[in-house]
């Protein structure tokens, strides 16, 4: 199908920094308008005003179920159904499994795993009266493997790579694909969390607990927002690519 000569109306959730925004610059620098979500609407503000192409600015908390509706109304008003979906926010927690709250396990669900469920429950009947859609969650390795003392996150993370398997075959016959990029240790800030949460905790040095993030991916560095963007930016493009979790992890996890 040849894009519109307008773009896709897309919408970026976790937008305001990190793969978010670099998702979103790249679906406006490609010529799609973008919608961006986040709970920091500073932020949200500052990357619209910088995008190339139209842009909407909604500031929201994807946990909140009410929230969800009223960001993809506000889409719908402005530019009409979403037609490209990236579900990219989300959060992390480590402890070990005995020290693990039900409040941080809720967590990770609530944001991990069931705010994309919703959203692309909200999504789904424009997609496929329209004949075109595409989804594409934010994941993890974590999605792939076990890791100790992130039970919870890692938990979600499967849930969440189940959802994308399972929608897609749903989906398949409709023009909607659903994937998900699963990424190692990306240089964002959510990587900045956990260098100062290692540090705080073993007593090493912010520089030595980086070194020790970088070394786990065999080439030897933390991934970059726009290698991610890349591998999102190939599902956007693809009606043939469905059901996935891309790694982006230097070579961690061999597929």
């Amino acid at each position: 199908m040849s894009e519109p000569p307008d773009g896709r109306r897309c919408l970026v959730t976790g937008a305001g920094r990190g793969i978010g925004a670099a998702v979103a610059r790249r679906l406006s620098a490609a010529g799609h308008r973008v919608a961006l979500t986040a709970r920091s609407s500073g932020e949200l503000e500052a990357l619209a005003a910088e995008l190339p192409g139209p842009a909407l600015a909604l500031p929201a908390d994807v946990t909140d179920a009410g929230a969800v509706d009223g960001v993809f109304a506000a889409v719908e008003r402005a530019w009409g159904p979403v037609e490209v979906l990236v579900l990219n926010a989300g959060a992390g927690t480590s402890a070990p499994l005995h020290r693990t709250s039900d409040d941080d396990w809720q967590r990770m669900l609530d944001l991990n795993l069931t705010a994309p469920f919703r959203m692309l429950r909200r999504a789904v009947p424009g997609m496929v009266d329209h004949g075109f859609g595409r989804v594409v969650a934010v994941a993890s390795v974590a999605a792939k493997r076990g890791e100790p003392y992130i039970c919870a996150y890692t938990a979600s993370k499967h849930g969440l790579l189940g959802l994308v398997r399972s929608a897609a075959q749903e989906l398949a016959t409709t023009g909607v694909t659903v994937n998900a990029v699963c990424p190692a240790y990306v240089d964002t800030p959510m990587t900045d969390h956990t260098v100062a949460s290692i540090s705080a905790t073993t007593g090493r040095s912010p520089d030595q607990a980086r070194e020790a993030l970088e070394r786990r991916q065999p080439i030897g560095r933390l991934v970059t927002p726009d290698e991610v963007a890349d591998a999102v930016l190939l599902c956007v493009g693809s009606g043939a690519i469905t059901g996935q979790g891309i790694n982006v992890d230097g070579g961690a996890v061999q597929s």
